[in-house]
């Protein structure tokens, strides 16, 4: 493969692959429903990125994010006319970036 093999530095302390079984209550029609589920480990200053492993028409998840320490929040979309139960005891795969730096350090507005 062309390029180099030295990873670049940029400004995430750790990066981390976590999945969850989860089972989602209901989401009910035309709306989004925020739900929560214990992760141990997660701090609030990390970036989340989830993945469901099933498609389901008409759901949708639009945010995830820490909520609290140890607690990922997962907010569900159901753009249809009836609720919509998320498939039951899924293993859901979440991506975690950790900043570098002290908790409650700002980061930077761009990158130069």
């Amino acid at each position: 493969m062309p390029g180099g093999t030295s990873l670049g530095y940029g400004n995430i302390k750790n990066s981390f692959m976590v999945q969850l079984t989860l089972t989602p209550a209901i989401v009910n029609a035309n709306t989004t429903s925020e739900q929560t589920f214990a992760l141990p480990g997660l701090l609030t200053i990390d970036s989340i990125t989830v993945n469901k492993p099933s498609h389901q028409a008409g759901l949708g998840i639009v945010n995830c994010r820490a909520s609290a320490a140890n607690t990922v929040a997962i907010e569900f979309m159901n753009n249809t006319g009836a609720g919509i139960t998320p498939t039951a005891a899924e293993i859901y795969v979440f991506e975690i970036n950790r900043p570098d730096g002290p908790p409650g350090a700002v980061l930077p507005s761009a990158i130069v």
